[in-house]
């Protein structure tokens, strides 16, 4: 499973971004905003998530463990295929997604390429009580609720090794931090991370990176 990649960027154009990693360029597929914030020869780390059909291994990538956590819930509903959840945090930010399903407001999916009707009500049903505007965030902050510990724990293991942990710190201290976190907490994906930064501090980040 590749859940980050970290590099410097060969090109950037559209929704593709293709960044060198140990000599071999990847291609990710990223929303267009996500391929406007890099800049060609500088480096990039973008969270990823590798979708593996028949015929085709593709990569998207992300900015934030938001967005990546918000695009796999899109894919879980019966109808959207990655292409559309791509099209729809192109569209929508994390913050506007988890107002539309709080506020029932399918027909901010409608707007969507790709999306239908059906489709777009199906999303809202689908993903209520599974994200929620978080009043603690700034700008486009979302909480998302994947609706299991394992979720969880997986979504923010992945954010914390996209930042430079390694897997054996990042699996403690995500595991310490859901044993004290208040339940409230622990089915919410920012808040998890959140705990788990404050918990590995300045010093253990240092000395917890991959060599």
């Amino acid at each position: 499973m590749i859940s980050s990649v970290r590099g410097p960027v060969l090109s950037a154009l559209g929704s593709i971004v293709v960044i060198e990693v140990g000599g071999i360029g990847l291609a990710l597929q990223v929303t267009p905003a996500t391929a406007l914030s890099v800049r060609i020869g500088d480096e990039a780390r973008l969270m990823t998530t590798l979708i593996v059909r028949e015929d085709s291994l593709t990569l998207y990538g992300f900015i934030s463990a938001e967005e990546l956590a918000v695009f796999e819930l899109l894919v879980g509903v019966t109808g959207v295929g990655p292409k559309s959840a791509l099209g729809v945090l192109a569209a929508l930010t994390p913050n506007q997604i988890a107002q539309a399903v709080t506020t029932e407001n399918d027909a901010a999916f409608r707007k969507v390429s790709g999306i239908g009707p059906k489709t777009a009500k199906l999303i809202v049903v689908s993903l209520a009580g599974k994200v929620h505007v978080s009043a603690a965030s700034a700008g486009d902050g979302v909480a998302t609720r994947p609706g299991n510990a394992s979720s969880v724990s997986a979504t923010v293991q992945a954010a914390l090794i996209g930042l430079g942990w390694s897997e054996r710190v990042a699996a403690e201290a995500v595991e310490e931090t859901l044993r004290d976190a208040p339940e409230a907490d622990q089915a919410v994906v920012a808040s998890i991370l959140r705990l788990s930064l404050a918990r590995l501090g300045p010093a253990q980040h240092t000395a917890g990176r991959r060599s």
